[in-house]
């Protein structure tokens, strides 16, 4: 199975100057734990429950940009890698979410759980 398998829907997605208390807002709607930050040029960024939880410790205000936040310029993987070869990268990286990229394009957003459901046996 590769990565392409695991991308269902659109990723969500914000611009740079959204404030984080818009993206957590956003994150807890649509029960995501990532949302990529993007512009003109494509995805610049992705902000995690992480990188959140980071800004509220450094006691950063809900209005600050979440380009103040994010982790910028993240790592992507290709939808033709093998979900075990994706699982093997999260693992070693300590990544819980990659971007799904082809030809400069977001697919989607996959996360640890995606790959875990992916690489269970069904019975």
């Amino acid at each position: 199975m590769r990565v392409r398998a695991l991308v269902g829907r659109q990723s969500e997605i914000v611009g740079p100057d959204a404030p984080i208390d818009e993206v957590a807002a956003l994150m807890i709607e649509c029960h995501v734990g990532a949302v990529a930050v993007v512009d003109r040029s494509g995805i610049i960024g992705i902000c995690t429950d992480r990188d959140l939880t980071q800004a509220v410790s450094d006691e950063k205000g809900p209005e600050t940009p979440v380009s103040e936040c994010m982790t910028p310029g993240p790592d992507v993987i290709d939808p033709d890698v093998p979900v075990v070869d994706a699982a093997a990268w999260m693992l070693e990286t300590g990544y819980r979410h990659l971007p799904v990229v082809e030809d400069g394009e977001l697919l989607g957003i996959v996360d640890s759980r995606d790959v875990l459901w992916a690489l269970i046996p069904k019975t």
